[in-house]
């Protein structure tokens, strides 16, 4: 069976990813299949537009397939992992300058390399099952795929909330949060697609945009930004833990990675990553690029993804005991060789 199904289909590119029992993770070839496919149609006067669906309820993509880049890791070869984001950074790109419409539906879980290759779009569309998150300092990583600038484009407290803490949205929050744009009953989508694809015609998709009304991080935006408007991480997670309203956002960021955690921290208010997708994602590759030398990232995957014993042991007990140079160390930037070219 094929990991991702490429097929022009009426006026559209179609592109399915079909690794339902990974959760359609992301490998490196399908990251490679995307592109080349999308180059492809780039100049195509027949592809109107460009559709992009998954199979499987659970999840649009959980993510990047990171297992590869582990066993690479662990023998001491860190090039595939600079290769594999690299490659993945000029795909997140593309999509995010595509010249024409880029429709994507997002059931179940829509997470890090998954917000990647579908929040970027022109279209994005969730249903009644959405679920939407960065999580990647749970695994000794940062925000990334263009995320950081994502998640700072309603507020940079509120982006900086959900990059530490890995919070899930649903449908209205991603809509209120600028990762979603249409709300469709899922019953509907095929329907949707039918027409989609018979047309190339997006206008119909007008009708299901909607007020985010039942959005929690709506409700609770003003208590958001007052709290990370504190200058000081560790007096903001002091008032979390008091908060009833944060008791599970707390509990995951305090079993993240520290390293991780404190390094999103600053990087989500470094002022480039509020440019354009192009320079966060500079920013991002230069931790990314050091994460499986210097980092707690190959940590986290052995706990989280290889062994699944869920009890990382991170290089640091907790945030205050992160180096704050060894944050600004991850942060700074490459040689001038080694800097992404995108």
């Amino acid at each position: 069976m094929k990991d991702i199904l490429i097929r022009k289909n009426g006026h559209v590119g179609h592109i399915t990813l079909n690794r339902p029992k990974a959760l359609n993770a992301l490998t490196y070839d399908m990251i490679l299949e995307i592109e080349k496919a999308l180059i492809s149609w780039k100049e195509n006067t027949k592809i109107k537009l460009i559709l992009v669906d998954s199979n499987g309820d659970k999840a649009f993509c959980s993510g990047g397939d990171v297992s590869n880049l582990y066993r690479y890791g662990v023998s001491g070869n860190y090039k595939f992992g600079k290769l594999f984001w690299a490659d993945e950074y000029r795909l997140n790109l593309l999509i995010a300058n595509y010249p024409k419409p880029y429709v994507v539906f997002m059931q179940g879980f829509t997470m890090g390399g998954g917000v990647g290759i579908s929040c970027h779009g022109s279209h994005r569309i969730v249903g009644n099952t959405s679920i939407i998150a960065m999580p990647e300092c749970g695994i000794g990583l940062v925000p990334d795929v263009g995320g950081s600038f994502l998640l700072t484009r309603k507020s940079k407290e509120l982006g900086i909330y959900l990059g530490i803490t890995g919070s899930h949205m649903k449908a209205d929050d991603a809509i209120f949060t600028n990762f979603a744009d249409f709300f469709i009953e899922e019953k509907y989508w095929e329907e949707a697609k039918s027409k989609l694809i018979k047309t190339g015609d997006t206008t119909f998709l007008n009708k299901f945009k909607r007020e985010s009304l039942n959005s929690s991080l709506k409700k609770n935006l003003r208590l958001i930004i007052d709290l990370f408007s504190i200058n000081k991480l560790s007096l903001i997670i002091k008032e979390m833990e008091m908060n009833p309203v944060f008791v599970q956002s707390v509990k995951k960021m305090l079993s993240a990675s520290p390293l991780s955690v404190l390094t999103s921290y600053h990087m989500l208010q470094m002022p480039e990553i509020f440019l354009s997708v192009k320079e966060a994602l500079k920013i991002e590759y230069r931790f990314t690029s050091r994460a499986q030398e210097y980092t707690d990232f190959q940590e986290g995957i052995r706990s989280m993804i290889i062994d699944k014993d869920r009890n990382p042991v991170w290089k640091y007990p907790n945030i205050e005991e992160v180096p704050i140079q060894e944050v600004f160390d991850l942060l700074k930037p490459l040689s001038s060789s080694s800097e992404l070219k995108i």
